[in-house]
């Protein structure tokens, strides 16, 4: 997936500039930044969640297997079934366990060989199967927030992805359930593409294999702050080896 001078627009503010990026496939990619620098705006444009929002603009280009992913033939719909995402608060539907992970193929039309063979196979990719394998028609919500964000990534992987989109995914969880999702990141990265975006700065260290740090800069006229892109690298010369001043402060706790 291919970044070139994205710019995203709310109305008439300019809430992101000037954004280049190339996501490895396979990869982890962590987005790291303080607060209203624009990581999560770039995520949502990433399978056109922004298009839900009133007012919103996506300009220069995203592309993805080399197809402008806001062409005009597009639809956001298929977008979303290839883009998938994970957000910051688990958000299972009202439903057993075992619909939560059947809708998605359901819906989209899917015609999976055997509808209870696929619900396995998504919830071992989540490493939830051992957990709830006797427990498939009782409510989501049962679960605990460690297992509901799983069973998250479980419906999300169930329609088959190429790439899976995590917004904070464990900022509402224990260290034990975060350590799990963090371990769950790293196993799917051998079969999906993972964009994250994380405060955590030890979370980027631990699972991410390039890191984008981005920054806000505040119009002097105006006060209102637009995110940019500050720079990107592979995880380990971002912080130990920052190329950006803006970088090292931030990684380092001195702005933030």
């Amino acid at each position: 997936m291919l970044l070139r001078d994205v710019a995203v627009y709310y109305g008439g503010f300019r809430a992101v500039k000037d954004v280049n990026l190339d996501f490895g496939r396979r990869e982890i990619t962590a987005l790291i930044g303080p607060s209203g620098c624009g990581k999560s705006t770039v995520l949502r444009c990433l399978n056109r969640m922004n298009d839900l929002v009133r007012g919103a603009r996506v300009a220069g280009s995203i592309t993805y297997h080399d197809q402008d992913l806001y062409g005009p033939k597009v639809d956001p719909i298929v977008v979303r079934r290839s883009i998938g995402m994970v957000f910051q608060k688990p958000n299972p539907f009202p439903k057993s366990i075992y619909d939560n992970i059947a809708y998605g193929p359901r819906v989209t039309g899917m015609k999976p060989g055997s509808m209870d063979e696929l619900v396995e196979q998504a919830l071992r990719g989540a490493a939830l199967w051992d957990e709830v394998k006797d427990k498939l028609k009782q409510n989501a919500y049962s679960l605990s927030g460690g297992q509901q964000q799983r069973l998250c990534i479980a419906r999300c992987i169930a329609v088959n992805p190429d790439v899976i989109l995590m917004d904070e995914p464990c900022s509402a969880l224990d260290p034990i359930a975060t350590a799990r999702i963090e371990d769950l990141m790293i196993e799917l990265a051998d079969r999906y593409t993972i964009i994250i975006v994380t405060h955590n700065m030890q979370q980027a260290a631990r699972v991410a294999d390039r890191t984008a740090f981005f920054t806000a800069e505040a119009d002097a006229t105006t006060g209102e702050r637009t995110g940019l892109l500050v720079e990107y690298d592979r995880t380990g010369a971002m912080f130990h080896n920052p190329r950006d001043r803006r970088t090292e402060d931030y990684i380092s706790g001195r702005f933030g």
